[in-house]
């Protein structure tokens, strides 16, 4: 399984995916799940992916020939006019790998389980953040949800549903990410370093900052050790009820 967070600021996206697949105790294996497109001064998108290894490797492949053998008809990410037509292209693939592999995982005992986060930046439309389903269907953040978790999300949730704030700046909202992450690599084996995480800044039309976590990364253990004191504190210091 894996763990993936996007967030929409203001002042930009945060997103993070860690990079563990699990297909049983003795088949534990990396993959990066953390994908971009990028065209400077003009567009980037970045996808995070969850669920069927096989299956989201293909969807993003597809995204990336579509762009180099474009269709006789239709848009690709590279040519799509809006972000919304963007996410319509990524559904579009996604059930284009569903007709081809659908009926096959079926016949195998196996689902077509997929999902995805997307967002990015095209021109001077503001950025924008989509949650794409298995079905090719996908739902938009707003200011009163500005984030999106796929795979093993509820460890992390928590801290997201507390601290999660539209008008964060990039580097609280990375620190944020970081913490829910830490919360699922405590509770969950089947998520793991290292984790990919990048920002993006409004309007800079180019990806600027990316950052791979291992387990040796100093401000990851850091982050750890001080959020895992201050919850001791912060239990500490609440009255015990009194029985």
């Amino acid at each position: 399984m894996t763990y993936c967070v996007g967030i929409l600021l203001d002042k930009g996206l945060v997103m993070a995916a860690d990079t563990r697949t699990n297909a049983g105790v003795d088949n534990v294996g990396k993959f990066k799940k953390l994908h971009t497109w990028e065209y400077p001064g003009e567009r980037l998108f970045v996808l995070l992916t969850a669920g069927n290894l096989a299956v989201t490797q293909a969807v993003t492949s597809l995204l990336s020939e579509q762009i180099d053998h474009p269709p006789e008809h239709g848009e690709t990410l590279k040519t799509a006019k809006t972000m919304f037509q963007a996410a319509n292209i990524v559904g579009n693939a996604i059930r284009t790998v569903k007709e081809m592999d659908e009926g096959h995982l079926t016949a195998n005992g196996e689902s077509f389980a997929a999902s995805f986060i997307f967002a990015g930046q095209i021109g001077t439309e503001r950025p924008r953040l989509f949650n794409i389903y298995a079905a090719g269907n996908f739902i938009e953040a707003t200011p009163d949800t500005p984030f999106f978790q796929i795979g093993e999300h509820k460890y992390g949730k928590p801290i997201l549903d507390r601290v999660a704030r539209s008008d964060m700046e990039l580097g609280e909202a990375a620190k944020m990410v970081l913490v829910s992450f830490d919360s699922t690599l405590r509770s969950n084996l089947s998520v793991g370093l290292p984790i990919d995480l990048l920002t993006y800044e409004t309007d800079k039309l180019k990806i600027e900052h990316t950052k791979r976590i291992g387990p040796d990364d100093p401000y990851f253990k850091m982050l750890s050790t001080e959020w895992s004191k201050a919850l001791r504190t912060a239990f500490k210091n609440i009255e015990a009820l009194d029985i």
